[in-house]
């Protein structure tokens, strides 16, 4: 996939832990594969720990602290033995650096270990472009593209200028920005289910603007707001084609193979 730096070289020496997801192993499994391919492809040993169950956003997030915890718990010993821990998955990532300490109050024997792997954890692209130092891509993908930030990526971890990046080093990308790039699509996990009248004018405002463009296909970083887009561009019988940046950067692309 890429040129590897002498800062790469080092870095290949540590271990990485895979974490897929919900949405990917459900939804998109060909993410995940995308995702362990762009990391091996980088030089790094991937392992993809099988006992993987679900980070607790759903919880954390409808106010079950108690359960929230108990995901945490399990996520830290599954993936504590890892140099880092890498999500195909702002939102994802975002639950396990951000949130997780907070669950955990100072003086809780958990909590030094909870913060340690938080730490040690990174969104997909953010970990390629920050801190493997990936630059260049050598799969190709022929066409136009325009990139949705999801929100919990870009408000919580900064995730904004690295998938642009990486796309625009690729052979064959045209990158057309949207307006209102960075507004929320209208998905917003349990918001979506709360409030559907809300969330289905905010998505359909979203496909207004990604048509706006007349870019081939619509790119972004979490699969729940991927979903989201995609489906209401079907509904309205738009042919933008909808991928997960790992899925384009990977070169897996293939129409009957998700």
């Amino acid at each position: 996939m890429s040129q590897r730096s002498p800062t790469q070289s080092a870095l290949t020496s540590k271990r990485i832990g895979l974490f897929a997801t919900c949405l990917v192993n459900t939804m998109r499994p060909r993410v995940g594969f995308a995702a362990l391919t762009l990391l091996e492809d980088a030089g790094f040993a991937v392992d993809v720990p099988g006992d993987q169950t679900c980070c607790g956003q759903p919880n954390y997030n409808s106010g079950d602290r108690a359960s929230a915890r108990s995901f945490a718990l399990s996520f830290v010993a599954l993936f504590e033995a890892f140099d880092y821990v890498v999500v195909p998955s702002g939102s994802c990532a975002a639950m396990v650096r951000v949130h997780y300490p907070r669950l955990f109050d100072d003086g809780d024997p958990d909590k030094a270990r909870v913060e340690a792997v938080a730490a040690r954890t990174y969104e997909l692209v953010s970990f390629l472009a920050d801190v493997a130092g990936v630059s260049s891509i050598q799969a190709q993908h022929t066409g136009s593209v325009t990139y949705h930030d999801a929100c919990s990526g870009l408000r919580e971890l900064k995730v904004k200028a690295q998938p642009r990046k990486l796309l625009g080093a690729m052979d064959g990308v045209e990158l057309r920005e949207m307006e209102d790039a960075e507004v929320c699509c209208g998905f917003g996990g349990l918001f979506c289910v709360k409030y559907p009248d809300v969330s289905g004018e905010m998505v359909r405002k979203k496909s207004d603007e990604i048509v706006k463009t007349q870019a081939d296909a619509l790119v972004t970083g979490d699969v729940g707001c991927l979903l989201n887009m995609e489906g209401a561009l079907a509904r309205r019988g738009d042919k933008v084609r909808a991928y997960h940046v790992a899925e384009v950067l990977a070169g897996m692309t293939d129409e009957d193979n998700r």
